[in-house]
């Protein structure tokens, strides 16, 4: 990953990527895991995840 991210963004990342693995995404990465945020957790290890964080000033 080029960009590095806040435990905020990491949670909403892998959240939301849990989300769409549960509602039948297909997985980016070979695994045993069977829990949907487990998969999205190895997948963000991974480096396998197309999200991007925009970040806005305030």
């Amino acid at each position: 990953m080029s960009q590095s991210y806040n435990r905020y963004e990491k949670a909403r990342i892998i959240g939301a990527r849990a989300l769409q693995v549960a509602y039948g995404a297909p997985v980016l990465v070979d695994t045993e895991q069977t829990q949907p945020i487990l998969i999205a957790a190895e997948e963000y290890d991974s480096g396998a995840l197309p999200f991007t964080v925009r970040r806005g000033e305030r």
